[in-house]
């Protein structure tokens, strides 16, 4: 491990984000927001991890406004104004601290079991209406349905930079609403939303188009994204490089300014022939900036395991510096590693690497 003169630790700017280093929190769904507000607590929260060093805090997914968009009322939403008050005293915090923070849009889809949530009535979303084992639970989203949906991903977005947040990260990813769209498994739509891998981004296009046209060209947009799916960790939406650029560069026209590539271990490759990873390739492609994600400063068990009561020791960063210096990627998300240490990033630039702690399940509960 390196410590102050390391890349981790540069400045990272790009349109209207600046950056004191390239550490970003990971969003990590935390279920402490009763009645989707978050309180004073959760300000708290996000306050410490930006005195810790963090350069860009991704809040934990919260929704939008659709009523099958949530599975639980503790999770926060970004509607009501009461929550939007409580996010606004986030930001605040957060940038008393020094920090910078952006939130996660998120909508469930048909991860949510119906009957759940905040609206227990409301109609779970997602383009076929099928579960993951392939069951039709419900009529596929009609175009009342999509139209509403990019509308509230463009509302909550305008919200978002109304509040004072830096930065705003659309949850494309593990299965969930946006990533059921991309993926083909769940999207057997034969209109304008559904068919080839490009076809299949036409969904997310559009909310990002929308939100442009709310917010302007200068907000700073990320998409997280994955191959994997919790039903289903071997999925894969590309399959090759090209395949890949099919389904980035529409994302990139429509205005996506970074990519959160959420991969389970930050340094397995993505395709044969090449040691990059998922960032790697994506920034290849696209010329765009990339976020990297997965087990960062642990060994062991990844994420997924955490949940399931597994440990993770203390892990080395050298290899994870080395990439970050031959501009694979170009900021790196620490998830268990700051729950377990809110100043691990100061921790890691000071090199006291001997106070670094290993990562255990106990730690989830103070999360």
């Amino acid at each position: 491990m390196r410590s102050d003169s390391s890349r981790l630790f540069s400045p990272f700017n790009y349109k209207s984000l600046s950056l004191s280093n390239r550490v970003v929190m990971a969003p990590m769904t935390r279920s402490k927001s009763p009645d989707g507000i978050p309180g004073a607590d959760v300000a708290a929260y996000y306050r410490k991890r930006a005195e810790g060093g963090v350069g860009l805090l991704i809040t934990e997914g919260t929704t939008i406004d659709r009523p099958g968009a949530s599975n639980d009322v503790n999770i926060p939403n970004f509607y009501d104004p009461k929550s939007l008050d409580g996010w606004r005293r986030v930001v605040q915090e957060v940038h008393a601290a020094g920090g910078k923070i952006a939130p996660q849009l998120w909508h469930m889809g048909m991860v949510r079991k119906p009957g759940t949530g905040p609206c227990p009535d409301g109609k779970s979303d997602g383009p076929s209406g099928l579960t993951a084992s392939g069951k039709q639970v419900t009529d596929p989203m009609s175009d009342a349905d999509i139209a509403d949906t990019i509308d509230a991903f463009a509302r909550a977005a305008a919200a978002a930079t109304d509040i004072g947040f830096d930065a705003i990260e659309l949850h494309g990813a593990h299965g969930y609403l946006l990533d059921q769209f991309f993926w083909e498994h769940s999207n057997r739509r034969t209109d304008a939303f559904g068919g080839d891998l490009v076809k299949r981004t036409r969904f997310v296009q559009d909310i990002v188009k929308a939100i442009r046209r709310r917010v302007g060209p200068d907000l700073v947009v990320i998409l997280r994204y994955s191959q994997w799916k919790q039903q289903d960790y071997g999925a894969r939406l590309a399959n090759s490089p090209a395949e890949l650029a099919m389904f980035v560069e529409p994302l990139v026209d429509a205005g996506v300014d970074i990519f959160h590539c959420s991969t389970r271990r930050f340094w397995e490759p993505e395709f044969e022939g090449s040691s990059l990873n998922l960032a790697g390739w994506t920034k290849k492609i696209t010329g765009h900036p990339t976020i990297t994600v997965g087990s960062v400063g642990l060994k062991g068990s990844d994420f997924i395991h955490a949940f399931k009561g597994e440990s993770a020791e203390v892990g080395d960063i050298g290899e994870l510096e080395e990439r970050l210096a031959r501009d694979e990627f170009d900021l790196v998300a620490v998830g268990r590693a700051l729950i377990t240490d809110p100043a691990w990033p100061l921790k890691v630039q000071k090199g006291r690497f001997d106070e670094l702690a290993a990562f255990t399940p106990d730690a989830l509960t103070t999360l």
